[in-house]
């Protein structure tokens, strides 16, 4: 167990991150999946084209094969002998003056080294009028032209996207060996929260953050268990920590990370696993536990709904990608503050922010309204963050500010 775990200090979101980073390690395991569920998953091992793509040499458009033996200085007249088309090839031996009518994708019939597009010669039965100036050995795709045979297609620890699925689709490769997903559960704490669809009595709010948690977890390397609310019982809350840990990889909880009475999960945490440290210096999301039960990873992020989401995307997603062997980029950008931000020196701040770009394409950047850590409309009308220092006070209209988007397209 750590000194940070009973400090009263509070640490750097950048010591957090060290901190965890010098924790982790990836998961361990793999599976074999077929294509139509590897999207997002990361590979094992490298994969080699088992044979040359293009397989075979094939008109990338529409028009007309031929010999370049052929071409004359001034137009000149060729044969159609037949027509070779994408799936059912010309099946002869191109001969001097003939030519072949070929679409896309189509196999260059043998004795043919060129074509040409459909649109520059005129065909009168099966005579065709090639122009003066033809160019050889055009518009054919050749073999081994994208990837040779045994050639590397893609690298061991790549993260498949959509056009990697193609690519190995296309050498005829169905099924991949890829990590295996992190096994997550989650659960929010509080004798408050209620189900969506119940009734509320007095004092009590529905729980939002499991929701918000279900869609921020949304992965293919993720294998998550919701489970549900548990109430601010030490007893309850301990027994299903311990059954977690049994069969996941990490546990996330919401609620029960601060310094009330009803706060259990740092208590548990000593007496069950350990705790490396739970106040961090930003803002939104001071209260929040890191630490061990057994082999299984704890965050106890705090309750409030805005906490919730800045320190999963601050804390939490970089830990999960680094346990499924990727690597964690933000992108940064500088804006314009157009509107004044209110700050107190002390803590870095996450203020939620619009972002957008002025007619000479400068980034520009408002509040984007009260920052409350339970206020969710605000939130939700936010396109980033606005990313102020903990030495930062207020900071006027006009300022460059440093700004990182909820994503790239604005």
């Amino acid at each position: 167990m750590t000194d940070l775990c009973h400090s009263n200090s509070l640490i750097s979101l950048s010591q957090a991150l060290e901190n965890i980073s010098n924790t982790l390690s990836p998961v361990k395991g793999e599976e074999v999946v077929n294509l139509h569920t590897a999207l997002g998953r990361v590979l094992i091992e490298n994969c080699s084209a088992p044979f040359d793509l293009p397989a075979f040499p094939n008109s990338s458009m529409d028009g007309y094969a031929f010999t370049s033996a052929d071409i004359q200085k001034s137009a000149f007249e060729l044969i159609q002998a037949g027509i070779s088309w994408a799936g059912r090839p010309f099946d002869g031996i191109l001969a001097r003056g003939q030519c072949v009518r070929i679409f896309t994708g189509a196999v260059v019939p043998a004795g043919a080294d060129s074509v040409i597009m459909q649109e520059l010669v005129e065909a009168i039965d099966s005579t065709i009028r090639f122009p003066a100036n033809t160019q050889a050995r055009q518009n054919i795709r050749f073999v081994g032209e994208d990837v040779k045979q045994h050639e590397c297609l893609l690298l061991a620890a790549k993260q498949l996207t959509a056009i990697d699925l193609g690519l190995l689709a296309s050498a005829g490769i169905y099924e991949v060996r890829v990590k295996r997903k992190i096994r997550i559960a989650y659960f929010s704490t509080g004798d408050e929260l209620r189900p969506v669809g119940s009734r509320l009595a007095e004092g009590q709010i529905y729980d939002s953050n499991r929701y918000t948690l279900a869609a921020l977890l949304e992965n293919p390397c993720h294998q998550v268990n919701d489970l549900g609310v548990i109430a601010d019982n030490k007893a309850q809350i301990r027994l299903s920590l311990l059954q977690a840990a049994q069969s996941h990889d990490v546990i996330i909880t919401t609620g029960g990370a601060s310094v009330g009475d009803a706060d259990f999960i740092k208590e548990i945490l000593d007496e069950i696993g350990r705790v490396d440290f739970w106040k961090l210096a930003i803002k939104p999301g001071k209260p929040l536990a890191f630490g061990r039960i057994q082999d299984c990873y704890f965050f106890g992020l705090p309750g409030n709904p805005i906490s919730v989401i800045a320190t999963y995307q601050q804390i939490v997603t970089p830990a999960l990608r680094q346990l499924t062997a990727l690597t964690h980029k933000v992108i940064h950008l500088k804006a314009v503050c157009k509107s004044p931000l209110y700050k107190k020196p002390g803590r870095q701040e996450f203020q939620r922010g619009v972002l957008s770009q002025n007619n000479s394409g400068e980034f520009e950047v408002i509040s984007a309204g009260k920052q409350g850590s339970n206020i969710l409309s605000v939130g939700s009308r936010a396109n980033c963050y606005i990313i102020l220092t903990s030495e930062q006070g207020n900071v006027d209209p006009g300022k460059l500010v440093l700004v990182e988007p909820f994503n790239l397209f604005l």
